[in-house]
């Protein structure tokens, strides 16, 4: 995760900070930010525009730092003191970034504006995940609403055999309970508690937001998060449908595999033969990843490596701070500079014993330049060996773009960061292993293995891909108004049959609403980004492999040591945002599109598996 103070946003700005945390504006703030009239407007130049954007900078720089140390001191020492600090933090951050919002749509107003001014007065502008209206009390209704939500799925709870489950607890369960009666039991339970209660306030959310993103010049909210991704926002619709179409048949033919191997499991009268899948079954609430499942699925004996790295690792003494210095060296043999001493002196690299900490793993830039660290609760194990590799992923990022203007630090569009950390974490592969002394080269798994580990990862890479999709799809068409308030729940039904092809296990109603239940929802939190974060991590990874001269299958590469990889991978980051997102991709791959073709390439020997597995069923539902 990719963390910029107390708020956090993919890829995004550091003015952002108190953007995408789903806070409205405070309605104190609101008073006086009226829009200007037309002959205001027409008395202001490119010169006023500079003199604002100088000046906006200036203070979130001022603003960001003093945040970002106490979002941090209360990540690492978590108490009622600076809860209430970093409370009162955001807050500051919120009122900021709706007073800027607007001023920003005053100024756009303005002829002969640079491009430069242009592209950052449209980042100000749009930079509001939730904006409210200036109308006295609707700051403080959208913020009561949006904070019921969020409130009412943090304290959410469903039943597993009867008994009360917190939210932390069931999603775990989801995982590894196998009888489908208390499947069941559990994903209605939970969709019931959590999502059911908040449909009114969602409804009053959408509107007032909506209103907020009308004074700021955009249709409705979905149209101002669209309008972040250097086109216009109906093209970036289309675009994502294009990128969908790329990927579907490797979904559609890993479906179908999926579907058959359940109903061996459990039976037809559970899991039917043909047509969806029922979502309880595949091991996540949401049913947005499926690697939980893998033992129901796994070729026998094709998914054993021979080896475990977090043994590995154990063999070797490796510590915390080891697997960090691995992790540094594998960005150091790029050509990367090492990180600061401060990074090491600063990060949280386990979980202290006297004090309660927030353990999920994250990367932050303190000073938006060179303050980098991470905070992990690191135990040695692969998962954490990966998580190592994929967080610096994000500090050396950080640190590429830091001489940018305060307002271009950050991703090219919201799912480069994360993209960057994965495409990395793609790269610890058997060869990689080896070249780094973890793994003797003898111990390299021979190529009969591959069909499981490339399951393995599609069940949650490949299964992602449509959910990823239709979060945002369905939140468009609310916003739009072509969907209801008296359709919610049937058409979160039709989206999730039509892109991912799963049902309830229980027939649901207009009284249901199944969107709450998901936190990016009931949190307000864009979700396009992580649509595009899995298609842009295979791109990046397939650009490295092309540029180190790989001839092996796509899935085994590794471009350890390659400093060509790294100079070219060096000049995207160090753009941060400073020109539209297709000149950051071609600048490392060449493209300027993003694509499911490396996906399709790297999954490929599995898609031909799977299409044999899947020659005597019935294909998509």
């Amino acid at each position: 995760m990719f963390r910029t103070g107390k708020f956090f946003r993919t890829g995004g700005s550091l003015i952002a900070i108190a953007s995408f945390a789903a806070m409205p504006a405070m309605a104190q703030d609101h008073a006086s930010e009226t829009p200007a009239t037309t002959e205001q407007t027409e008395a202001l130049t490119p010169a006023d525009a500079q003199a604002f954007l100088d000046r906006v900078q200036e203070a979130y720089a001022a603003y960001n730092l003093t945040a970002s140390r106490i979002a941090w001191v209360n990540a690492t020492y978590i108490t009622e003191d600076t809860d209430a600090l970093a409370a009162e933090s955001q807050a500051e951050g919120t009122r900021m970034s709706v007073r800027y919002a607007l001023e920003a749509a005053k100024y756009s107003q303005i002829e002969g504006l640079s491009d430069d001014q242009v592209r950052m007065l449209d980042m100000l502008r749009s930079a509001i995940t939730l904006p409210a209206p200036t109308r006295d009390g609707a700051a403080a209704e959208l913020s009561e609403v949006s904070t019921r939500m969020s409130s009412l799925y943090a304290r959410g709870k469903g039943t597993r055999n009867g008994e009360s489950i917190s939210g932390s607890d069931i999603e775990p369960a989801m995982g590894t309970e196998r009888d489908p009666a208390v499947l069941k039991e559990m994903w209605v339970s939970w969709h019931d508690n959590v999502g059911a209660p908040m449909r009114e306030d969602f409804g009053r959310m959408i509107a007032i937001s909506n209103e907020g993103a009308e004074e700021l010049g955009f249709a409705d909210v979905g149209t101002m998060w669209r309008s972040g991704y250097d086109m216009p926002p109906a093209e970036f619709a289309r675009e994502v449908d294009r990128m969908w179409n790329e990927v579907k048949p490797l979904y559609i033919a890993l479906h179908t595999y999926v579907r058959h191997k359940l109903s061996e499991k459990y039976g037809s009268s559970v899991q039917p033969e043909t047509g969806p899948i029922r979502a309880d079954l595949l091991g996540n609430m949401w049913a947005q990843e499926w690697g939980n499942i893998y033992d129901i699925v796994a070729p026998e004996g094709a998914g054993d490596l021979g080896y475990d790295i977090g043994d590995l690792l154990t063999a070797q003494d490796y510590d915390a701070l080891k697997m960090v210095r691995a992790g540094e060296n594998f960005y150091s043999s790029l050509g990367f500079e090492p990180l600061p001493e401060t990074f090491w002196e600063r990060s949280l690299f386990t979980k202290p014993a006297d004090r309660e900490v927030l353990c999920h793993a994250s990367a932050w830039n303190l000073n938006d330049k060179d303050d980098v660290r991470i905070k992990m609760c690191i135990k040695v194990n692969a998962d954490d060996f990966v998580t190592i590799h994929h967080e610096l992923g994000h500090n050396y990022y950080q640190r590429a773009y830091q001489d940018q203007p305060l307002l271009y630090r950050g991703g090219a569009n919201d799912g480069f960061h994360e993209a960057i950390g994965d495409f990395v974490a793609l790269s610890i592969t058997p060869e990689y292993l080896v070249q780094i002394g973890l793994l003797d080269e003898a111990q390299v798994p021979s190529a009969d293995k591959d069909i499981g580990l490339l399951l393995r990862q599609a069940m949650d890479k490949v299964a992602f891909l449509p959910f990823g999709l239709l979060i945002d799809k369905w939140r468009w068409g609310v916003y739009s108004g072509d969907i209801r308030p008296g359709d919610y729940q049937a058409s979160w039904d039709a989206l999730r049959l039509q892109y991912q092809g799963i049902v309830p296990p229980v027939t649901r109603d207009e009284t249901r609403f199944d969107p709450g239940a998901k936190y990016h929802i009931a949190g307000s939190v864009p979700y396009a980004r992580y649509f595009l974060a899995r298609l842009l991590q295979f791109q990046f990874y397939k650009a490295a492999c092309d540029q180190a001269g790989w001839e092996g299958p796509l899935h085994r590469c590794s471009f350890f040591g390659n400093a060509e990889v790294g100079e070219r991978l060096d000049a995207m980051l160090k753009m941060g945002m400073s020109q539209p997102w297709p000149d950051a991709l071609e600048a490392f791959t060449g493209e300027r599109e993003i694509s499911g073709e490396a996906m399709m390439e790297y999954f490929a020997p599995l898609k031909a598996w799977l299409d044999e597995q899947n020659a005597a069923y019935e294909a998509g539902w």
